[in-house]
């Protein structure tokens, strides 16, 4: 037999070695095979355990990335379920509106915050009711989720005044349950902190929030 027709029978009876070394358990310390990180040859029990301990550290690789993504997640939740609080506890609408502003900057670290609101004649003189055009009411329409990437381009941009210049990248959240009402858009100065494939599941909900409380309280 040559060395194809060996490894397919091998392939083909699964259980061999166990019964080979089942009735010949010497046969363990006898037969050799490379060392998978030297030229020189060890017992094919200890290459056994050396696969176990590869096995067990990437495991533990996993593991220990599961762990911190976990950490991650709970911190967000913690963060959502404070400006969920503070929402929920505004009197009026200015307060959720400070409210927002506060804990998206101080929490989330979201350097620049922009509120947009429309149809809503309770809001004249006020920055969130200033004039929005038809071209950024259209846009907030078909985005149907948050939507983050880069800045440059953004018909929303002008939002954010004289910081319009420093943002590089921007989270777009439509507030609404079906046509928008509003838009909510963060802004940073770094160009990966909102980048197109990152989720928004959190995002979502701090949409859903903010429209909650801000229709409630015009």
């Amino acid at each position: 037999m040559n060395s194809d027709e060996i490894e397919q029978y091998l392939i083909d009876h699964p259980q061999f070695f166990a019964q080979l070394f089942e009735r010949h358990p010497q046969l363990l310390e006898s037969i050799n095979v490379p060392h998978p990180y030297g030229g020189h040859a060890i017992p094919i029990s200890e290459r056994q355990t050396l696969g176990l301990r590869e096995k067990v550290k990437l495991l533990e690789g996993k593991l220990s990335e599961l762990i911190q993504f976990g950490e991650e997640n709970d911190a967000i939740s913690e963060k959502v379920h404070r400006v969920s609080s503070a929402l929920l506890g505004a009197k009026n609408f200015a307060a959720v509106v400070h409210a927002l502003y506060f804990h998206l900057r101080e929490d989330f670290t979201v350097p620049h915050v922009a509120l947009r609101l429309w149809g809503q004649s309770l809001l004249d003189g006020t920055l969130e009711g200033e004039p929005v055009n038809d071209e950024q009411r259209a846009q907030a329409d078909i985005l149907g989720g948050p939507k983050c990437g880069p800045a440059e381009g953004s018909v929303f941009l002008p939002w954010f005044r004289e910081s319009a210049e420093h943002v590089r990248s921007i989270a777009l959240i439509p507030l609404g349950p079906t046509k928008a009402f509003g838009l909510l858009a963060l802004g940073s100065e770094d160009p990966h902190r909102f980048y197109p494939e990152m989720g928004t599941l959190y995002l979502r909900r701090i949409g859903d929030l903010s429209a909650a409380a801000l229709s409630a309280r015009l």
